[in-house]
């Protein structure tokens, strides 16, 4: 997977990556596993994930018929 930073974003997570002893590939790595549980947690993601899930079935149903 590739993503692409602004030259500030480049910079700040290098110099957080250096700080904090890690690779810069840590640092994403573990800013992506919170975000992820943070999401897991939040009602408005459920709910969302929820309509997706239904909307998806739909889809489904609709297809074998």
């Amino acid at each position: 997977m590739t993503i692409r930073l602004s030259a500030e974003q480049a910079e700040a997570l290098h110099t957080v990556a250096t700080v904090d002893g890690m690779a810069v590939t840590q640092v994403i790595r573990a800013a992506i596993a919170q975000h992820i549980e943070q999401r897991k947690v939040d009602p408005a993601f459920q709910d969302g994930l929820r309509e997706r899930i239904e909307r998806a079935q739909l889809l489904l149903v609709s297809e074998k018929k």
